[in-house]
């Protein structure tokens, strides 16, 4: 039986940010999902443990590239090869990237779930509607209750929009990271610095082009 592979995005800039968003990936994991979480099995791993000063002197030189690579590798996930989206909403206001992951996550048709156990809101208790109205099901704010939620969403029947040619080309490059990153050794990250890691993984995946 095939197992459904759940997108999770949200806040990861500091440990108490990973560690809720490991512990929604993990209630789903618990519950038979697969999960795909950037800052484990994303390029994000390649450079979060540097603090947002020492980043920018460690990957200066490429740092655009990084960028769209790990901006292709994460929509590749989000829209090809996961079923469906997970989006933390926690935070005094959502992180702006899981805002975006939300949107192409709806525009593309994907099951979306939203959830929230965060009392901080930044309209009168509320977040933005512009962000809310994404997700056809309430926000939810148990963290049990988010594989139900998932296979509610799931059961709904969606029609996918058609993607944009940038959005299909970073898709196309997405998929191509995916695959180097599946072949290195697990631990060379921690073995050479991220610049060394994040160089090989993009040329190699623009040699498979």
């Amino acid at each position: 039986m095939e197992k459904y592979r759940i997108y999770c995005s949200g806040p990861l800039f500091c440990a108490e940010e990973v560690g809720g968003m490991s512990a929604i990936a993990k209630v789903l994991e618990d519950s038979g999902f697969q999960t795909f979480l950037p800052h484990r099995d994303g390029l994000e791993k390649y450079v979060m443990r540097f603090s947002n000063a020492s980043l920018l002197s460690a990957i200066s030189g490429i740092r655009r590239r990084v960028d769209y690579a790990i901006f292709s590798l994460d929509v590749y996930e989000l829209i090809e090869r996961c079923h469906a989206a997970v989006c933390n909403l926690n935070g005094r206001v959502p992180d702006e990237g899981m805002i975006v992951e939300a949107a192409l996550a709806s525009a593309a048709g994907k099951p979306l779930v939203l959830f929230k156990d965060d009392v901080r809101a930044p309209f009168g208790g509320y977040d933005n509607s512009m962000l809310t109205s994404l997700a056809h099901g309430k926000i939810v704010g148990n963290l049990k209750e988010l594989p139900a939620a998932l296979r509610k969403e799931m059961s709904q029947k969606t029609n996918r929009a058609s993607l944009s040619g940038d959005l299909q080309k970073a898709i196309s490059y997405g998929k191509r990271i995916s695959s180097v990153l599946e072949h290195l050794p697990g631990n060379m990250g921690e073995k050479k610095w991220a610049e060394e890691v994040l160089t090989q993984v993009m040329d190699q995946a623009l040699k498979e082009e």
